[in-house]
């Protein structure tokens, strides 16, 4: 699965666009690309999630 999700990736180079990701710290959202490194560190380490939608589109 990871080597057809690459080579998409690659097929579509041109078609890519730079995605911000945000976080809320503190009680507002900031861009993770303006962490410090520790912090990127940290961020990278979350447990990230899915909510399940039950069906409902």
């Amino acid at each position: 699965m990871k080597t057809q999700t690459t080579e998409a990736l690659l097929l579509n180079t041109e078609k890519r666009t730079k995605c911000l990701v945000y976080t809320r710290v503190m009680g507002y959202h900031r861009p993770v690309e303006s962490f410090n490194i520790g912090k990127k560190g940290e961020h990278k380490q979350r447990t990230h999630f899915r909510e399940c939608n039950n069906g409902v589109a």
